[in-house]
């Protein structure tokens, strides 16, 4: 695993709503560029770019058009190399969004794969003998080719499921994974990789990872290729990141991955966190986070250690945290995912509270989704700095609430959410064992209970954390003695008589011995 993994703090960019700079109404690469010392200033040491490849953004550019070509929207190849050697120039590093599974139907390889002639691409795709044989438990599209037979589509329509093979091979027009047809479909992978990684690019957050090969429900198809692909990667690429959208670590870690995401959805609790109806980051005070620590501790019992998991903000799919969180609370969340193991992922805005937007017009895909990929909020100028554009030709409307946050106001306010999260990165830089490869060990985790404790170790050095989100003190037994404190939100934790109470709103972390 790369060594810079231990302590990466990542900052998640969608491109399209960071920084325009050309007054498309577009966001662009060379906004990113200009904005990579303000991402460095929060102290975030790498980033994760949603995708930027040639698309028609039916579904927001996860519908790959060319992997070996950029989205004019955002520039040309090479603009995005010089991204590359910026972020490298400021020692930080820079993770591309990879989508393996599937394509655009514009990409040439389906327009190819259509005909019914065979060629070269006749097979890069899943189809079905006949336009009459639909494929058991899976969506396809049929009727738009000269090509007798249904394709696989991974998501949306306009996205046919490229040819990996199945684990269990069940009808004639299917190809086992290992067959010639698959393994290509694997090299061609491999060759978009060494494209990017060749170019300077750090690694790839990997969407869908666990999807490519079919019928595989135990993913021992998937595990055996993405085993493939590191080999491949430690050979040629030693240094490349992999990170998974899978959200079963034990899995993907086995697979070859460095870190896989706590999802949304599955069996992650992950929302039990920020996004249900009582969320445990609530000052109610009326959420529960023992199921949560529970699934957590079984994956670290199945990984054996091996890898990082990763507990984000949100991402693009997900609403914002200001959705269900407000004011100290989200101070109080940020508090505990800066504190945690593994790479903390920070969705751009985040850090500033952004809102979901509420009714917006779906685009490109997003429905409602789109309400969390709004532009971001850099100042009090026109379009809050995003674009000089006129704010109808804006890829998503802004949020036109006089009282938005910004970048600009909350730098200048020393109580504000993002000089936290500032201070909070800076703690967690300074200290080993609250790092990505540092210990855990939950010393309270109650069931709909307050508050939650957990020590980060580094050999000798312990750190307890405390957080507690209620409005309302909370105590636990404790058998530690607090030497000092190295951060605190709210008032500090007392510990008397065997007994550690927490201020209601607070967070700290606390050196401790026993």
């Amino acid at each position: 695993m790369a060594n810079w993994l231990d302590n990466a703090i990542f900052y998640q960019i969608y491109p399209q709503s960071f920084k325009d700079t050309n007054a498309d109404g577009i966001g662009d690469f060379q906004g990113i560029i200009e904005k990579l010392d303000y991402i460095k200033g929060i102290g975030c040491t790498a980033i994760w770019l949603n995708p930027c490849f040639l698309s028609p953004f039916g579904d927001a550019g996860y519908d790959v058009e060319d992997f070996y070509s950029t989205a004019p929207r955002y520039g040309t190849n090479e603009d995005l190399k010089r991204l590359f050697d910026e972020v490298h120039n400021r020692d930080m590093h820079i993770l591309l969004d990879l989508v393996p599974g599937h394509t655009s139907i514009e990409h040439k390889w389906f327009k190819e794969s259509q005909k019914d002639e065979k060629n070269q691409y006749t097979n890069r795709y899943i189809w079905t003998d006949s336009k009459w044989t639909y494929p058991e438990n899976m969506d396809n599209i049929r009727g738009l080719s000269e090509r007798d037979g249904c394709c696989v589509v991974n998501y949306y329509s306009c996205q046919p499921a490229l040819n990996y093979g199945f684990y269990n091979v069940t009808a004639p027009w299917q190809f086992s994974c290992n067959s010639p047809e698959a393994k290509e479909m694997r090299e061609e992978l491999k060759n978009i990789m060494r494209f990017w990684l060749g170019m300077g690019c750090d690694g790839f957050r990997v969407d869908m990872a666990a999807s490519l090969v079919k019928n595989d429900h135990e993913s021992k198809g998937a595990i055996e290729l993405w085993q493939d692909v590191r080999e491949f990667l430690d050979k040629e690429f030693p240094n490349a990141v992999m990170i998974s959208e899978w959200g079963e670590p034990d899995k993907a870690l086995i697979g070859g991955f460095h870190m896989d995401f706590l999802l949304p959805y599955g069996s992650s609790r992950y929302n039990d966190l920020f996004r249900c109806d009582e969320p445990f980051f609530s000052s109610r005070g009326k959420g529960d986070v023992a199921e949560f620590v529970a699934k957590y501790l079984d994956n670290c019992n199945k990984t054996g250690g091996k890898g990082f998991m990763c507990i984000p903000s949100g991402n693009h799919d997900t609403p914002r945290l200001s959705h269900t969180l407000h004011g100290d609370e989200l101070k109080i969340a940020f508090a505990f995912l800066l504190s945690m193991p593994g790479a903390p992922f920070i969705y751009y805005g985040d850090e500033i509270g952004m809102k979901y937007l509420e009714n917006i017009k779906s685009v490109e895909g997003g429905y409602k989704r789109t309400g969390s990929r709004s532009p971001m909020q850099w100042d009090n100028t026109t379009n809050a700095g995003f674009s000089s554009a006129p704010p109808e030709k804006l890829y998503i409307r802004q949020d036109n609430d006089p009282s938005r946050p910004t970048v600009q106001n909350q730098l200048a306010d020393k109580n504000s959410l993002l000089n936290e999260v500032k201070k909070l990165i800076e703690v967690r830089q300074s200290e080993h064992a609250l790092q990505g490869g540092g210990g855990i060990e939950f010393v309270y985790a109650k069931k709909e209970q307050y508050p939650l404790a957990y020590i980060r170790t580094d050999g000798e050095n312990r750190i307890l954390v405390v957080i507690n989100p209620s409005e309302k003190e909370a105590s636990f037994d404790c058998e530690y003695k607090i030497e000092e404190a190295v951060y605190n939100f709210g008032k500090a934790v007392v510990c008397e008589n065997g007994r550690l109470t927490a201020a209601g709103q607070s967070a700290g972390f606390y050196r401790i011995v026993k």
